[in-house]
């Protein structure tokens, strides 16, 4: 499954990449993060960061462990999770569009056992509606919390 999103932030880019990236108190403004750990933090990079994040999917707690993958600063960041049979990836970009600013989420999720296969060929459809609702809810909330500063 992939899926992209996006939402225009009224600011600059550089104030909308210092929100996404401010993993400490993201749970203070993504309505639906409910507690975030951070499990490793490297110094000079975000390659390596890591966190634990739990947050309501579907009505209910699920905690998930995440790390960046890639990054250009100011640009975007990857992340990627595995649990429960697949390899999640999702991706948040930012581009400049004149004052303004696209932020963009990406996000993939890739079966990695016959069963779960089987289960997202089954339910995909289900699933990626619910995805979609999700990834926009937490970019309005962001929209919302940098627009506000």
């Amino acid at each position: 499954m992939e899926l992209s999103v996006f939402v225009i932030i009224d600011k600059p880019k550089e104030e909308v990449w210092k929100a996404i990236i401010d993993f400490k108190n993201c749970s203070n403004y993504i309505e639906s993060i409910v507690k975030l750990e951070i499990i490793d933090e490297p110094k000079d990079t975000l390659i390596g960061f890591k966190w634990k994040e739990t947050r309501v999917m579907f009505g209910k707690e699920a905690t998930e462990i995440m790390w960046i993958t890639d990054y250009a600063d100011n640009e975007y960041y990857q992340t990627r999770a595995e649990s429960h049979g697949s390899v999640y990836k999702s991706r948040l970009a930012v581009e400049s569009e004149g004052e303004k600013t696209k932020l963009t989420m990406s996000f993939s999720g890739e079966a990695q056992t016959t069963f779960v296969k089987l289960i997202s060929w089954c339910m995909g459809f289900l699933i990626k509606g619910s995805m979609k609702k999700a990834l926009i809810k937490d970019l309005n909330d962001i929209k919302t919390y940098v627009e506000s500063k």
